[in-house]
């Protein structure tokens, strides 16, 4: 199965730290409970633990759950670790996520109508 972030509706990430000893249930029930969002809405959640070079992604796809596991071999994640909150996110700032950079960045170049160039 390959993963088309482009065909999900909405992108969801936990800031702070979660116990990633957590399973599917787990998680989605930190979705439903502390957020009151829906796991089943065409939904992708991020979740983060402790030493920023993981993630667990939680996914409804149709006819059940998707859990997807990453660690890093090297360098860390630029994971928000303000506030225990969940905030939406483009697919730009999925990418720059799994680019090692800041969902938060602070200005972006727009191709005007001649382009960069």
């Amino acid at each position: 199965m390959i993963l088309d972030f482009q065909k999900i509706a909405h992108l969801f990430i936990v800031c702070g730290k979660t116990d990633l000893r957590k399973g599917i249930d787990g998680l989605a029930a930190i979705v439903q409970q502390e957020y009151n969002l829906d796991v089943y809405d065409n939904a992708l959640f991020l979740f983060c633990g402790g030493k920023r070079d993981r993630f667990k992604l939680l996914l409804y796809d149709k006819d059940g759950f998707l859990l997807l596991y990453k660690r890093l071999d090297q360098g860390k994640l630029c994971w928000p670790r303000s506030k225990k909150e969940v905030r939406r996110l483009t697919h730009q700032q999925l990418r720059w996520l799994f680019e090692g950079l800041s969902i938060d960045q602070p200005k972006v170049i727009r191709a005007g109508k001649r382009g960069i160039f």
